[in-house]
């Protein structure tokens, strides 16, 4: 499935909130569009380890987001 049919399934499902190690995601789709939330997170690689650190800031994230929005979150 590509990105866009994706976010727009995942839109239709009723999901709030998309999560994506994708950093380029937001530079090839209009996700404010789709009036669901983004979460990018900007690691050095997709493996857990290095992602794993990034929750504690993507909870916070969680906490604030808004529909729309898209927020990146680095270590």
């Amino acid at each position: 499935m590509k990105n866009g049919d994706l976010l727009r399934a995942a839109q239709a499902a009723g999901f709030e909130v998309f999560l994506t190690a994708d950093q380029g995601i937001p530079y090839q789709q209009n996700l404010e569009a789709l009036g669901m939330a983004s979460i990018v997170l900007a690691a050095p690689t997709s493996r857990l380890a290095d992602l794993e650190p990034l929750m504690p800031r993507v909870g916070e994230a969680l906490a604030t987001i808004r529909p729309g929005d898209v927020v990146r979150v680095a270590a």
